[in-house]
């Protein structure tokens, strides 16, 4: 297996529901129009919250300074595990799960915190630049690291951590954090980067203006409803997680859909925001949902994380995170 490190430099930031129209404009630019930029990493996801961004140096050019911008203390790298020397963005996806004992865990127990943006094409894996040195040296026995340069893959250097890999020991993580399970199914899809401009106009409702499909004869009591919507455009590639009402008011054809038409049931983790120096919490998910042979997205926003299992699986999960409780 490969380790590949990007060579996007990544700011990760929170912009407030109340500052999104000053933002706006960039934004656009960004997912609509990035031929115009330089920008080759951007996501954007949305939460009751707030709207998380996780974007390149030359892509946060684009935004305006503003007080309903929050952006993390660190600039961040992304990872990418490739199995067999495939492309980065256009291999299938590994799934959380199946990089938590060889990815997660050993960060984890090594004090390490990851950021954690899976998409349609693949999972990546976010670590502090900072952190780079100690990263390599507890995967270096794991994984062929490679680093990419100007689009070519070459073997990373030795970052001067040394004194050999210390096996993590397998042992139980407690889930401290809240878990809730909105009501919401879930698909995660991805469109043809040259149909983009024909959906452009639904795009942008949907992402800054409507605040989800209005259903006259939907209940207003579901209080566990929430409004989640991710759009990553990531070297070309495109991204799009959504709820199933969303995804209906796409024409026909447009998103690329398992012949199953799978849906994905949620898990949100925080009961209040979680911050980003605290390790262990995509592992504390991960690890169990592995073990259970569980398919996994994860995302991870600036203020909570969310996975995202296979429907049918949603009560297996929820007793494999928390035997004497239940998900509310």
């Amino acid at each position: 297996m490969e380790l590949h490190i990007l060579e996007h430099s990544l700011k990760v930031a929170s912009i407030e529901k109340e500052g999104i129209q000053i933002c706006t404009h960039g934004l656009i630019k960004l997912a609509f129009l990035a031929s115009r930029t330089r920008c080759k990493f951007f996501s954007l996801t949305e939460t009751p919250e707030d709207y998380t961004i996780i974007v390149d140096e030359e892509g946060f050019k684009e935004l305006p300074q503003s007080e309903h911008i929050s952006v993390a203390d660190a600039t961040w790298l992304a990872l990418n595990v490739v199995s067999g020397g495939g492309n980065t963005s256009n291999s299938q996806p590994i799934g959380v799960t199946k990089i938590a004992k060889s990815v997660i865990a050993p960060l984890a127990d090594h004090n390490i915190s990851v950021f954690m943006l899976s998409t349609y094409q693949t999972d990546f894996i976010l670590v502090r630049e900072r952190d780079l040195p100690m990263v390599m040296h507890t995967l270096s026995s794991e994984f062929t690291l490679l680093r990419v340069v100007n689009g070519e893959t070459v073997a990373a250097h030795d970052l001067g951590v040394t004194n050999g890999f210390v096996k993590p020991k397998l042992v139980p993580r407690p889930i401290i954090h809240p878990l809730s399970s909105p009501s919401n199914m879930f698909c995660v899809t991805s469109l043809d980067p040259d149909t983009l401009p024909s959906v452009a106009t639904l795009l942008m409702d949907v992402m800054f203006y409507s605040g989800g499909p209005k259903d006259p004869g939907a209940s207003n009591e579901d209080s566990s409803h929430i409004r989640f919507f991710s759009f990553s455009l990531i070297e070309g590639y495109i991204s799009l997680v959504m709820d199933e009402q969303t995804t209906q008011r796409f024409p026909n054809n447009v998103l690329f859909t398992s012949a199953s038409g799978e849906l994905w049931k949620m898990v949100r983790i925080g009961g209040q925001p979680l911050g980003f120096d605290e390790c262990g919490i995509v592992a504390q998910i991960s690890e169990p949902l592995a073990t259970a042979d569980i398919p996994a997205y994860y995302i991870s926003t600036f203020k909570f994380d969310h996975a995202l299992v296979p429907e049918e699986n949603i009560q297996s999960v929820i007793g494999a995170l928390r035997p004497e409780s239940t998900a509310q």
